[in-house]
């Protein structure tokens, strides 16, 4: 406790309110006699809330009864910052009631110093009252360091499996576009989308990382069927479709918002509207919507781009194509929503082009 007590003798800062200047000089040297020196005077106290908020002030001595603004109406000022630290205060009053004084606790007042001021019963209530603030402002501050370091290992595990889940994107698409353009032009336009949908910053940003593993399942599709350049046959094309639910499956058992978008992408991005699409043949609205969303993004990015397959078509004749497909393949209000869009749409395709041979 003593080295409590000699802290706060040479950091605590005491404001003493009184419009009294007899009793304001008399508090500063008995305080001063105990060992404490950072002590501000407040004797009008319409000064008071200007003052009190220069610095920290570690305790208040306040005097009640004063014209114009009383003691009650600076307790009601200072309740009113809501500041977490607010100091204890000390009533200073010659009043002995009991309601007067129940009343000045309810209002906030942690205890009393009777008029006429005796030596012995200031030093021992004012090192009271420091040790209590002194052991609050440690212990806030050892929470707020706390959150600080919670906060801190949170955003590094988000981070690391942020890069994680990138990574796996990549790995995938690799696989059958080495530059890995595709997933960034996808991503991004499918967070454009997003937005222009209604999806909010949050889920928005969760989409642009979520949505490059939309193709995560092409990891178990042999060469042979993923790189081969002419048509597929129809058994080939079945082994193909299942890249849906091999993603699906690598994307589940996380409870993350991010990695659970993923596996409703990799679910869903290959049904249709008019239900021809795979794997499970939805139909219309039963589609998520992440899934009719990164379904635009991915068939106009790779009808526009070469593939073992094909090569690229150009804008034009991608997006008149996509425009007959509206209602069939495509969400029809999906679909008016990217058309309006085509602008921003191929400026981040020559944002992310991939690059000339």
């Amino acid at each position: 406790m003593a080295r409590v007590d000699t802290l706060c003798r040479k950091t605590a800062r005491i404001l003493v309110v009184d419009d009294e200047r007899v009793s304001l000089v008399l508090m500063e040297r008995l305080l001063q006699a105990a060992g404490y020196a950072n002590i501000v005077l407040v004797q009008d106290p319409h000064e008071f809330m200007t003052v009190y908020q220069q610095a920290p002030t570690d305790l208040i001595l306040l005097d009640i009864e004063m014209p114009g603004l009383s003691g009650f109406d600076l307790i009601e000022r200072l309740a009113a910052l809501a500041d977490p630290l607010t100091p204890p205060i000390l009533v200073l009053t010659s009043l002995r009631s009991r309601d007067y004084r129940l009343r000045a606790l309810e209002a906030g007042a942690s205890d009393f110093i009777g008029k006429p001021f005796d030596q012995a019963e200031v030093a021992a209530r004012v090192r009271n009252m420091l040790d209590v603030q002194l052991a609050h402002r440690m212990a806030h501050d050892q929470k707020d360091m706390l959150e600080r370091i919670v906060y801190e290992r949170t955003r590094q595990i988000r981070e690391t499996r942020l890069q994680v889940v990138q990574r796996l994107g990549r790995a995938a698409e690799y696989r059958d576009n080495e530059t890995g353009q595709h997933i960034l032009r996808m991503s991004h336009t499918s967070t454009l989308l997003a937005r222009h949908l209604g999806w909010d910053a949050e889920r928005c940003e969760i989409m642009l990382h979520a949505s490059p593993m939309h193709d995560v399942g092409k990891i178990g599709i042999p060469d042979s069927i993923l790189l081969k350049p002419g048509p597929l046959t129809p058994e080939e094309w079945r082994i193909m479709q299942t890249h849906s639910t091999i993603g699906g499956d690598i994307l589940s058992g996380d409870d993350s918002e991010l990695l659970q978008l993923a596996r409703e992408i990799a679910l869903s991005h290959h049904e249709k509207w008019d239900g021809g699409g795979y794997p499970l043949g939805l139909v219309g609205e039963a589609i998520p919507e992440s899934g009719r969303i990164v379904a635009l993004a991915d068939v106009f990015d790779a009808l526009t781009s070469v593939r073992p397959y094909k090569p690229a078509w150009e804008v034009e004749a991608a997006l008149d194509w996509m425009h007959r497909q509206s209602g069939k393949h495509f969400d029809p209000n999906f679909m008016a929503v990217f058309l309006d869009l085509v602008p921003e749409i191929l400026n981040i395709r020559e944002r992310f082009a991939d690059p000339v041979p």
